[in-house]
């Protein structure tokens, strides 16, 4: 098999330590590093409700089909596919660190996490290089937290969304989105290196080894009635800082299609879709991590939406 070409070797990096990886150098997903979700949605065993469309309207079934995900020349590959399956008009993979009956393949609390992509882009698709919580530490999404590495916006090629969720349990969550237009004449479709910097209280974001947004605020609050998360109105309703962002988080790949982010496909969106991922790699920081600047006393959440 010839392996991808100019594949960069793992940098040694100064101040991280290289603790986990996968290089697709093989024929096959690696099941020992990987699992799939399936299907279209997923049970709401608080509501007792079937949510279709993972929660977002989206069109796609994922399977684990090789007509979806394979391995090939040094690289994984995660097709959106214009098809009929199960009442869906297309299919497409999600790839986790985490099994589908919610045990363990890899997570970690702080640290660099990095993926080296080429991205999909059209009217209609939502790619996705993201991380979710092991455990609901502090409640159901997002109570508990999600980071959003590395996702587009179908129309837009030329620009890297990084993005946080947090607050309480949905409806009652937050969202900031940070946005950073690629250099001249460079899209999502070229390869570029994604990456997050994670430590107790600050994430940092960066395109091909460049830093380009940093957050270091954020709140969670536990708190639900009648099971949605109740906003919080005082300080005695946040969680201890840096909560959410301080318990393990496994990682996510996929394409998703249509949807309340990108809208639907239309004529011109070109499929079969692919992301090619060359490498994953995530590092920890060599001596460990410093304890978090203290947040003001009393201080509550910022606006819910912020770009």
């Amino acid at each position: 098999m010839e392996l991808l070409k100019n594949k960069p070797a793992a940098a040694r990096r100064t101040g991280w330590k290289l603790v986990w990886r996968d290089e697709f150098d093989g024929d096959c997903v690696d099941r020992r590093k990987w699992d799939f979700d399936i299907g279209n949605g997923f049970f709401d065993y608080h509501s007792h409700t079937w949510v279709p469309g993972w929660g977002n309207e989206e069109l796609q079934y994922y399977t684990d089909s090789p007509n979806n995900v394979f391995v090939k020349d040094g690289a994984l590959h995660i097709r959106a596919v214009k098809e009929s399956l199960h009442g869906c008009g297309y299919t497409s993979a999600r790839l986790k660190t985490r099994k589908r009956d919610g045990s363990p393949l890899f997570n970690q609390c702080y640290g660099r996490f990095e993926f080296r992509a080429k991205v999909p882009w059209g009217k209609g698709l939502w790619p996705a290089l993201w991380m979710l919580p092991q455990a609901d530490t502090y409640g159901r999404w997002a109570a508990s937290g999600e980071i959003d590495v590395m996702e587009i916006h179908g129309e837009e090629p030329d620009k890297t969304l990084g993005s946080t969720h947090f607050g309480s349990t949905y409806p009652n969550r937050s969202l900031v989105t940070h946005t950073h237009p690629l250099p001249a004449g460079s899209l999502v479709s070229d390869w570029h290196e994604y990456a997050v910097e994670w430590e107790p209280g600050v994430i940092r974001w960066y395109l091909d080894g460049v830093h380009w947004a940093t957050q270091d605020f954020w709140w969670s609050c536990s708190k639900t009635k009648s099971g949605a998360g109740v906003e919080a109105r005082r300080a005695a309703d946040i969680n201890p800082w840096p909560a959410p962002f301080d318990h393990p988080f496994y990682l996510l790949m996929n394409v998703a299609v249509g949807g309340n982010f990108p809208g639907n496909p239309n004529p011109a969106t070109q499929f079969p879709a692919e992301l090619v991922v060359d490498y994953v790699r995530v590092y920890e920081r060599v001596g460990g991590y410093a304890e978090p600047k203290p947040r003001g006393k009393g201080r509550m959440p910022y606006a819910k939406n912020k770009s």
